[in-house]
């Protein structure tokens, strides 16, 4: 993505800058961005604007924007209501070339807010103006003395230039991350609030930050996820930078959004999906506010990781298993320390028990002591990072085992080191000296997870449009309903490239008889209906039939949930197919996620796949390697790589079934597709899919 250097520089590091709604009121919100400006360097011009007075804290107040002579880059609308609109199309008139917009009570309030919001959109996209927010509390650009912004945080007179960029959906908590910083010596170089995102959103500011040379780890705070390709692309750029972009989300739930009715619906709500979006974009993710700032040390200087394995040394053995505790959920590694540190603490006379923990005790708490055993983890080729846990030393005596880490500040592993006590004079200088540091466990253990994990970002699927995907149209374009029947479904999956079981349509039990004499059994059958989706649910599949007598039987049992249903008797089908057996069943599913569009899920199948929260997800589309790696965390398909030498199942197979699901992200029509279950058969004799769902999008 091209950034317009104009627009830049209007908005980052503006020479000019108009309030509209300034005020000499110290007690108003309004005031305080004329007197931050100034309180904190600003060195370009100011100009006031409101008709009510002459001059706002000693320099000559304009009752417009038309009435200022000379170019303004950046103007601030600090006024509510129909105000807002004068205020942009004057800025419009001046040929200002970008707003920040204050007020609240838009697109967040309800729909007269959204109509009011296109309302300012649509304008400032006629007259070339850029909006931020509205909503928005404004930006902090510290490097540069830019301290635009109404956040009370900003009456702090010291801000601590850094590193550190910010872009936050909430105003408030820009504050807040400068509050923790100033009290960690944390320094910032931009904290931009985007409010509603109407028109500068932040994948679009993120690429300014990549191009930003005081930029080197942008951090987001986010509430939910709109333009996500400007994220994505964003992300993929800072990578290439050599710039991190870590991610603070709120929101686990479904943030209030409608699942789909498929079980991948409900296995990968919006939050997983998320995950999957970000690791595909190679963005990490912390679960704790303050990891936000405390991780990205670990960052700045990313080696290349082999795996998620880490050497622990502490001076308190309670605090060490603390952090450890809280890794014990993210699948980490603590390695066990070797013969050559055992036999150092050994000749030192400190006591170890052999465990993976090594805890050097009070005897083993000095500067020479604690610098060899890092510099031993250090050489270490089965490590991937070093904790370093300090106990009550790090408070009254940091001489003994926090400076000696500081000349590891660049050692050839990443260093983590977890302060016990309350100690902020030794958190303070950890991180001055670019050392990732954490005030508790938790956050300590999320920063690592957090690291561990991060991936480069996945190269692009390219499209490759064949035959198959015009014969999908066509079914698509002969149904009439939302939910494409069972029938139409399974001919889409072998349409796809999918192994489908054996199936035939009928009406009457005379077809059913005839059918069954050219299948053998055992065999199933099913009501076939796009209204009733879920057919266990109503006892609309009948198993294991193995003779006439049981297709007779089979079909007025369901015949009598068509009549309970009230569907009519013309559109009473029914499926009858071979009952197929194998190794393991497996739910496979796609569908396009809200927030982070088309997505690929494979988990736990049959009816138990809601209970067991045990699958994967990633961004769809993908490539065979990805669905191999999909595969191997599902923790229940273990059974199928040989485990304790059970028959192995065809994973190739089914890993080309995820692959070939997964391209429906190139049909602008489905909504959600599923299978579940597929039948997983033992390696050389494929996969089958036994039952099937495609949801279609509302517009069809």
């Amino acid at each position: 993505m091209m950034i317009d250097k104009k627009l830049k520089n209007a908005f980052l590091t503006p020479k000019s800058i108009a309030i509209v709604g300034a005020s000499a009121n110290e007690k108003k919100t309004s005031a305080r961005i004329q007197r931050f400006l100034v309180s904190h360097g600003y060195s370009g011009k100011i100009f006031p604007i409101n008709p009510n007075r002459e001059e706002v804290f000693g320099l000559n107040c304009y009752s417009s924007l038309t009435q200022i002579t000379g170019q303004v880059d950046h103007v601030f609308i600090a006024v509510d209501g129909e105000k807002i609109i004068s205020a942009i199309k004057d800025a419009i008139s001046i040929k200002a070339t970008c707003a920040t917009i204050l007020s609240g009570g838009f697109s967040e309030a309800g729909e007269k807010g959204v109509i009011e919001e296109k309302k300012i959109l649509n304008l400032a996209k006629k007259g070339n103006l850029r909006i931020l927010g509205p909503n928005s509390i404004g930006l902090i650009n510290i490097t540069d003395s830019v301290v635009l912004s109404a956040n009370a945080m900003l009456e702090l007179k010291d801000l601590k230039s850094g590193g550190l960029s910010v872009i936050s959906q909430s105003g408030s908590l820009i504050g807040a991350l400068l509050s923790h910083g100033n009290s960690r010596d944390i320094g910032f170089s931009k904290l931009i609030s985007v409010g509603n995102e109407t028109d500068l959103s932040v994948g679009e500011i993120g690429h300014m930050l990549v191009e930003d040379e005081s930029t080197d780890t942008i951090l987001l705070f986010l509430e939910t996820l709109r333009n996500r390709d400007y994220v994505a692309s964003m992300a993929r750029a800072a990578q290439l930078a050599g710039k991190s972009v870590i991610v603070y989300k709120l929101g686990k739930s479904e943030l209030g959004q409608e699942l789909a009715k498929s079980h991948t619906g409900a296995l990968a709500g919006s939050d997983v999906a998320f995950n999957a979006f970000i690791k595909d974009i190679g963005v990490a993710r912390v679960h704790h506010f303050e990891t936000l700032i405390e991780a990205p040390n670990l960052f700045r200087k990313a080696k290349v990781k082999a795996g998620k394995r880490i050497g622990v040394v502490t001076t308190t053995g309670g605090g060490g298993a603390m952090v450890i505790d809280s890794l014990s959920n993210f699948g980490i590694e603590v390695v066990e320390p070797g013969l050559d540190i055992a036999n150092f603490l050994s000749t030192e006379n400190i006591p170890y028990s052999g465990s993976k923990l090594i805890d050097l005790t009070i005897a083993g708490t000095k500067p020479g002591i604690v610098s060899k055993v890092i510099e031993l983890l250090m050489n270490k080729s089965d490590i991937d990072l070093i904790l370093m846990v300090v106990g009550s030393s790090a408070k009254f005596r940091p001489d003994q085992a926090v400076n000696p880490l500081i000349k590891w500040k660049d050692g050839a592993k990443p260093l983590a080191v977890y302060i016990a006590p309350d100690a902020p004079d030794a958190l303070k200088l950890l991180s001055k000296n670019n050392i990732a540091c954490f005030r508790t466990p938790e956050s300590c253990a999320d920063g690592i997870n957090a690291f561990l994990n991060l991936s480069e970002p996945r190269a692009i699927f390219q499209n490759k449009v064949s035959k198959s995907y015009f014969e999908i149209e066509e079914i698509i374009s002969f149904s009439e309903n939302k939910n494409l029947t069972e029938k139409e479904s399974l001919d889409i999956f072998k349409l796809l490239g999918i192994n489908v079981v054996q199936y035939n349509e009928f009406m009457s039990e005379d077809n059913a008889l005839s059918i069954s004499t050219e299948m053998s059994f055992p065999l199933v059958m099913k009501v076939l209906s796009n209204q009733i989706i879920h057919k266990t649910n109503v006892g609309g599949i009948k198993l294991n039939i193995q003779n006439s007598k049981d297709i007779k039987s089979s079909f007025k049992e369901l015949s009598k949930i068509y009549k309970n249903s009230n569907i009519k008797k013309e559109e009473q089908k029914f499926l009858i197919q071979r009952m197929e057996f194998g190794l393991a069943e497996v739910i496979l599913g796609y569908r396009v996620d809200d927030l982070v569009g088309p997505i690929v899920v494979i988990g736990s199948g049959g009816t138990l796949s809601e209970i067991y929260d045990d699958k994967s997800v990633r961004v769809a589309p993908i490539e065979i390697d990805d669905a191999i790696e999909m595969i191997n965390e599902v923790k229940s398909l273990s059974i199928i790589n040989g485990y304790r030498n059970m028959p192995k199942g065809d994973i190739l197979s089914l890993a080309d079934s995820v692959v070939s699901i997964s391209k429906l992200a190139f049909n602008k029509n489905i909504k959600e597709a599923e299978i579940n279950p597929l039948i997983v058969k033992k390696d050389k004799e494929g996969v089958v899919a036994v039952d099937g769902l495609i949801i279609l999008k509302t517009n069809n």
